[in-house]
């Protein structure tokens, strides 16, 4: 009898769901196969008992491992099939059908050549890797995925024989065979060279081959639109954080960003040589039989000049050129060089009429060298204002014998301007810092000295996380300049992380005060009138729930967009994005769409954390796929700036909705005993045994709830099946709107999830999130709280709310089933659903064993097993 797992994988009616049902089948015999041969029991249990529980103890790895494995493929099978669905939406209806395409974003009367020039020339986005601490896959792992994923690839093509496809398939049994000897679990925490090298793999794997096929497609859609357009430059710049981002992580150290620097850049010299030597190799083109007009000749023959093998190849100048280029690679001076060196072998191709050549081999070089330049990636540098107040702090004690105004205090703020504009400062005696200001300073010294290498890009801003006033920021301008960033204008960016909702709303007055200070003004304005402001998503949704969390985002980017066009300035938002909903984790065309008017102007950045790395980037089309959502978005958006703006009724509904919100979360965190059913009723506190990532669970090692970094607090919510995270609050804003307004608050609400893409995004992803929750299998975790008082109250609490939200949903979309407007979604979950619930059960059996114990904190591999099939199966940890 085939088990529930397949049954479930087999219901497509179109074309594409058929195709991708018939992969299901396909890998789950494989998947089978091998459980027959590793694990017998557990493929009997998956083929004909599958309703069965998991066996407790140690007797539970083997259908946990299994159970991993079959969330995988069911992921891989999904990111093949959307690719395959968007080739042949192309292929049968055209490119401007694809959606979040060039061609689609294009597909409008009001874009002239004109404008679409303009937006081209500022157009910009800036996708910021990170890998803390939401992703467990190996590096083995992923590569595993990726081979398997390029064999789905190759099966859809119909020139094989049935002895090819039965090879082909025997691969995949093979690698899924290969997935269960390795193991994906991870005993010791990573080390951040491994997540450095974690994050470069992506650029081998995906990402350094996509580029040149985005930006061919945005060409091509451009000429396609408008006859001929050549106007299409790099609109991508990769940054990262990993071995940069020290905010609570001690192991981030300089030592460690200098590592990644340097393995950055021995990465992007790598895939240089590769392509360059297949250039040399292929441009085989001979003087004597295409001559060069003399101006063109000259240029080759001073670039070739260099190379110390100039006798070779005689008369084929294209190819000494290249090869010269490839000797000159590390000894360039500055890579906007190696680009103009790029940039003479491309005309000079055009010139003998030979540039499908020159767009073959050497454009998409150049292509790469402009976004990846000598780095690969913008490492950024982030820390805690807390660690850079202490520094100061301490210099000043050092130089004043303890006497030093508290932080807060007028008489703190005096002093840092005074030393501010101060033409020199005595350099701060490192033998009488601590370890803390001593590595600080040392980190401002090494971006110092970087400002002047091969590629300034290399090293980004200075994130300051947890921005609370002006003084924060000008503490940092205060430390680069005793680490040697001179006086006058500083080339650093110091950029602000606003993310309490308390310091968003403060965040209009805080650049203000910051930009009165004219040393700041001119280092941030130094290289034009962007200014680069960071929001964070998850801190402001643990500090207010989902929907007041995404009301003051939008709020928060008015102000700032304001108050900054007031001094002649721009913003340029950056979005501190996690996987889930409840971290900003919503369809990301969609997102884009939703932000305020006149907000994004051709730029934007964002994060992309741990398991949507992977998911966005493992491989090439894939990677691609993603770049053009993001760049057509951000372009579309652009194009969009004379749309009218929201209705006041519509900014007033969604301020008292906020509001109303952020009261019914805020009264469930502080409902008494909510700290004890929070820790009790999830494994939060056994996070820390999940070797996840190099970065500790809490920033400074407190156990407050307000200490506790906000991708923990996502990952509990969502392995308990609450998910509060992502719906909590909305129900009773909802309700309380109605009742207050009456009919023409019903009216409002109605006319806003038509016509407001903002609000039609909280109530959809909303949605999404109820329809994952599961409070029978919340209650099941809720029976491991203590006490009968703080279990019955929060329980009936979140009850309570989830009836409203589930009537709330139901009144704006007139249907009472949860999520019946995303079939999708709905087939995608209901078919991991029957294994997850069962390892959500067994989890709490094992949560209760571990906790029994005379020793609590002994490893249990089951219990992180069960961890780490939770975030398979959901697709995110936090």
């Amino acid at each position: 009898m085939p088990s529930v797992l397949l049954n479930a994988a087999c219901d497509g009616t179109r074309d594409g769901e058929a195709y991708a049902a018939d992969l299901r089948r396909a890998l789950f015999e494989l998947w089978s196969n091998v459980l027959e041969r590793r694990a017998p029991h557990v493929s009997e249990w998956a083929r004909n008992d599958s309703e069965g529980a998991i066996p407790t103890g140690a007797a539970a790895v083997p259908y946990l491992q299994a159970l991993n494995i079959w969330f995988q493929l069911l992921r891989i099978v999904e990111e093949n099939a959307a690719i395959r669905d968007r080739r042949q939406t192309e292929t049968q209806t055209g490119a401007e059908t694809v959606p979040s395409s060039f061609a689609q974003a294009l597909d409008r009367h009001d874009l002239t050549p004109e404008r679409l020039a303009e937006i081209s020339a500022s157009l910009s986005v800036g996708p910021t890797l990170t890998a803390h601490p939401t992703e467990a896959k190996r590096v083995t792992i992923l590569e595993i995925h990726r081979r398997i994923y390029r064999s789905l690839v190759a099966l859809e093509a119909q020139r094989w024989t049935t002895r090819e496809r039965t090879g082909i398939l025997a691969d995949i049994e093979g690698e899924i065979d290969l997935l269960w000897m390795t193991g994906e679990l991870r005993l010791e925490r990573p080390g951040l060279s491994d997540e450095i090298e974690w994050g470069l793999q992506f650029f081998r794997d995906g990402i350094f081959d996509a580029v040149p096929q985005v930006f061919e497609q945005f060409e091509q859609a451009a000429a396609n639109r408008f006859g001929t357009f050549d106007m299409v430059s790099p609109c991508i710049r990769f940054h990262s954080w990993i071995g940069g981002d020290r905010d609570g992580n001690p192991n981030v150290t300089t030592d460690s960003t200098a590592h990644a620097l340097k393995r950055a850049r021995d990465t992007a010299m790598d895939m240089y040589r590769e392509h360059l030597r297949i250039a040399a190799e292929r441009l085989s083109i001979s003087n004597r039989i295409v001559p060069l007009n003399s101006e063109m000749q000259a240029e080759l023959e001073r670039l070739a000049s260099v190379s110390p093998h100039r006798d070779r190849n005689p008369n084929e100048l294209f190819r000494q050129a290249t090869s010269a280029i490839l000797h000159r690679l590390e000894t360039y001076r500055h890579v906007s060089h190696f680009i103009t060196d790029l940039e003479i072998i491309e005309t000079a191709l055009a010139s003998v009429d030979a540039r499908h050549l020159a767009q073959r081999y050497i454009r998409p070089v150049r292509w790469r060298a402009q976004v990846f330049g000598f780095s690969i990636y913008t490492l950024d540098i982030r820390q805690n204002s807390t660690v850079t107040t202490e520094t100061i702090a301490e210099i000043w004690r050092q130089r004043d014998d303890g006497n030093v105004p508290e932080y807060g205090d007028p008489a703190w703020s005096k002093r840092l301007r005074s030393e501010l504009s101060e033409p020199q400062l005595p350099a701060p005696d490192g033998n009488a810092l601590s370890d803390q200001a001593n590595e600080l300073i040392d980190l401002l010294t090494l971006m110092s000295k970087r400002r002047y290498g091969p590629d300034p890009a290399a090293l980004g801003p200075f994130i300051l996380s947890m921005t609370r006033s002006s003084d924060d920021l000008l503490g940092v301008f205060l430390l680069a300049r005793y680490a040697g960033f001179g006086a006058e204008t500083l080339e650093i960016k110091v950029v602000p992380l606003f993310e309490t909702i308390e310091d968003l709303r403060a965040a209009p007055d805080i650049l203000l005060g910051l930009l009165d200070v004219p040393l700041a003004k001119r280092s941030l304005t130094r290289d034009g009138s962007a200014i680069e402001v960071m929001l964070g998503y998850s801190d402001s949704n643990k500090d207010g729930g989902f929907v007041c969390s995404t009301c003051e985002l939008d709020q928060a980017q008015r102000r700032i967009t304001r108050v900054l066009k007031s001094k002649g300035l721009t913003p340029v938002f950056f979005h501190g994005r996690g996987g889930s909903v409840s971290r900003g984790g919503a369809p990301m065309d969609r997102a884009i769409a939703a932000q305020p008017t006149n907000t994004v102007s051709g730029r934007m950045r964002l994060t992309e954390q741990g398991e949507v790395v992977s998911a966005n980037y493992a491989n090439r089309g894939t990677a691609a796929a993603h770049l053009e959502l993001l760049a057509s978005s951000v372009l579309k958006h652009t194009a969009d700036a004379d749309d009218p703006p929201r209705a006041p009724e519509f900014n007033e509904a969604l301020e008292a909705l906020s509001g109303l919100s952020q009261t019914a979360y805020s009264t469930l965190l502080h409902m008494p005993g909510f700290i004890d059913y929070f820790q009790q009723a999830s494994p939060v506190e056994e996070l820390a045994m999940l070797k996840i990532g190099s970065r500790p669970a809490r920033r400074f090692g407190a156990a407050s709830l307000a200490d506790l970094r906000a991708i923990p607090w996502v990952f509990a919510w969502s392995q308990n099946r609450h998910l509060i995270t992502g719906w909590y609050g909305f129900g009773s804003a909802i309700e309380a709107f109605r009742k207050f307004q009456g009919t023409r608050g019903e009216d409002t609400l109605l006319a806003m999830f038509e016509r407001t893409k903002l609000f039609r995004l909280i109530a959809d992803e909303v949605e999404k999130s109820l329809f994952q929750a599961d409070l029978d299998i919340a209650k099941e975790y809720a029976s491991l709280v203590t006490d009968d008082d703080i279990r019955r109250c929060v329980t009936d609490a979140i009850a309570k709310e989830y009836a409203l939200a589930c009537s709330g949903i139901a009144f704006l979309t007139g249907s009472e089933k949860i999520a019946e407007r995303f079939p999708r979604m709905r087939a995608r979950f209901d078919r991991i659903r029957p294994g997850l619930d069962r390892v959500n059960t067994l989890q709490v059996a094992l949560l209760r064993e571990v906790r029994s114990r005379e020793e609590p904190n002994r490893v249990s591999i089951p219990l992180l097993q069960s961890m780490n099939s939770i975030s398979s199966g959901l697709g995110w940890t936090g």
